[in-house]
């Protein structure tokens, strides 16, 4: 049976280097909420929008020549796509990107422009993983998923590893909270082993929060067959893998969630006071915060995760409808 490589802080201190390397740190905004200054940082700002980009470069510069001849394959509804494809273009290596039908055009769009190939499948009956997965062994290409995975994961522990040297630098001293969107739990278990001293709050949409029924129960919970609709695309795992809840479970993680009107408040709250476009998935850390189901304390640190927001529906929001 093969051995799975489990994430490491070492790997996360590493793959931070290799970031460092190519892209300038994202900003990290403070604002008052609940009476206490909070540190927000805003990965929407990266080059593809959202922070995957971190955990995909990581992964692909990990790829020796060999592999990195015969291509990647991910699967993703958007932000993750961006990611592979733009570390894949940067390094010369074919991409191939399996995204729901309804994935929001801006994402589909910009997988594309980098250099993609796009394999479009039906996320009500058709399995994402069983097509990526198929499309790697008939092409001999490695397979990146967007959570299940040591290099993504400390890929994505890499804005952990930033943000603490810009709180320092802020004076606002160590980070004794992490506040972060969960989908999968990539980035809020790189995040945990980027930050061992702080807590961890996992933040997902109502009935879609299976990582925090996951840790409640002490074993892996899947989402529900009834889990409502939700504008947080991202944010729709049906099940977590045990590499990142061993990683969220060991550290004594919690999780919450928000309701839709939650997070399109947050989004309006991020336009109004930090004029920043933040979509549903990436503002549900700040949606927590705002509604009081996070208490706000001294070095805490939400992550801000992503910003490809679908314009129509944006507009909508701005709106208050």
């Amino acid at each position: 049976m093969a051995v799975v490589r489990q994430p490491t802080r070492a790997g996360v201190r590493d793959a931070a280097a290799k970031v460092a390397r190519i892209l300038p740190p994202t900003p990290l905004f403070t604002a008052r909420i609940g009476g206490v200054d909070v540190a927000l940082k805003a990965e929407s700002l990266q080059p593809v929008g959202a922070f995957k980009i971190r955990g995909a470069w990581h992964r692909l510069t990990a790829l020796d020549d060999a592999a990195r001849a015969k291509g990647v394959v991910a699967f993703s509804s958007g932000n993750h796509a961006q990611g592979v494809a733009w570390a894949a273009k940067r390094l010369g290596i074919a991409a191939t990107i399996v995204m729901p039908a309804d994935a929001p055009a801006t994402k589909r769009d910009g997988t594309l422009a980098l250099g993609a190939e796009v394999v479009s499948f039906d996320r009500a009956t058709e399995d994402r993983v069983q097509i990526a997965r198929s499309l790697a062994e008939a092409r001999g290409a490695t397979l990146v998923p967007s959570f299940d995975d040591a290099w993504v994961i400390e890929g994505q522990g890499s804005a952990g590893v930033e943000a603490a040297a810009q709180m320092a630098a802020a004076g606002l001293g160590p980070v004794t909270r992490i506040v972060a969107p969960c989908g999968g739990g990539g980035l809020a278990a790189g995040l945990a082993l980027a930050l061992p001293d702080a807590g961890v709050t996992v933040v997902e949409p109502e009935g879609w929060d299976d990582m925090r029924r996951s840790l409640e129960a002490g074993w892996i919970e899947p989402v529900g067959d009834d889990a409502p609709p939700t504008a947080c695309d991202a944010l729709q795992t049906q099940r977590v893998s045990p590499l990142t809840f061993d990683v969220l479970s060991r550290r004594g993680a919690e999780g919450v969630a928000v309701s839709e009107a939650e997070t399109a408040a947050a989004q309006r709250w991020a336009a109004e006071r930090l004029r920043l476009v933040i979509e549903p998935g990436g503002a549900v850390a700040l949606a927590a915060l705002l509604a009081g189901k996070v208490r706000p304390e001294s070095g805490t640190l939400a992550i801000l995760s992503g910003g490809n927001v679908d314009l129509a529906a944006y507009a909508t929001v701005l709106r208050g409808g």
